[in-house]
């Protein structure tokens, strides 16, 4: 099943990130990132996970989103190619890191291409095309997921979304909790139940299921009523961290 997790890495926040990429203009308090990332560290030990945490990469400001630049397999990793001008480059230093935790590292050569946009339900990879994910990334990645024993469907994130992931999440193998924005694609609608979170409460879809625990951000209480009766929730603080376009998925690479 693919939210249950043996593993999963983080990389300590950077100073740096008061200059990471936000669409509102907010530049979050480091100190704050830094206690919201300790209490989501918690959270995931608290989910049975073995827990790796990479250094803090300076240079990059949104570094602390480490799915961005990969996504896993199996026991493999693949490295990814940034879509922001800002955060290429973290994928080369992604690279070295990578071999100490995976059996086999593969990387992406062309185009552009984030872990952000690419969700995985079992042996299926759904990848977005954003402004943040081309065709060429897309492609590049779809034929060595294939080539691994995968399979993979390339579709479109609704205009205006910065990931595929921002507006959908898997809560079960049959069930995604998607936005209102991302529903009316009806790209989810033949293939599974869906769950549609209440008018308002859109950031709520970027939740993060691990293994019997269901991660969903704070300040959403309709969403948390909707799923409570199913599920065992654990609330997460990402109020600082989201003011550089932050979501509970990309704060941690899983496997």
């Amino acid at each position: 099943m693919s939210y249950i997790f043996k593993k999963a890495l983080v990389r300590k926040p950077s100073k740096s990130i008061v200059n990471g990429i936000s669409s509102s203009g907010e530049k979050p308090s480091y100190e704050q990132v830094k206690i919201e990332h300790e209490n989501y560290i918690n959270i995931l030990i608290d989910s049975k996970v073995e827990l790796f945490t990479l250094n803090a990469l300076e240079d990059y400001p949104d570094s602390v989103f480490v799915e961005d630049p990969a996504i896993t397999y199996k026991d493999f990793c693949v490295v990814l190619r940034p879509g922001a001008r800002s955060r290429f480059g973290e994928q080369t230093a992604f690279k070295n890191e990578a071999k100490d935790y995976f059996d086999e590292v593969f990387t992406i050569e062309n185009g552009s291409i984030e872990g952000g946009d690419i969700l995985n339900i079992n042996q299926n990879f759904i990848i977005g095309l954003s402004e943040r994910t081309d065709n060429v990334g897309a492609e590049e990645l779809a034929r060595l997921l294939k080539s691994l024993g995968a399979n993979v469907e390339i579709t479109k994130t609704p205009k205006g979304v910065l990931h595929f992931k921002s507006d959908c999440s898997l809560l079960d193998n049959e069930t995604i909790l998607l936005t209102e924005k991302m529903s009316s694609t009806k790209f989810f609608n033949k293939k599974f139940s869906t769950i549609v979170v209440p008018k308002g409460e859109e950031v709520a879809a970027n939740s993060l299921r691990i293994n019997e625990n269901l991660l969903v951000p704070r300040g959403f209480r309709k969403t948390h009523d909707l799923l409570a009766k199913t599920y065992n929730l654990k609330i997460v603080s990402v109020e600082e961290i989201s003011k550089v376009d932050a979501g509970l998925s990309c704060m941690s690479l899983r496997w």
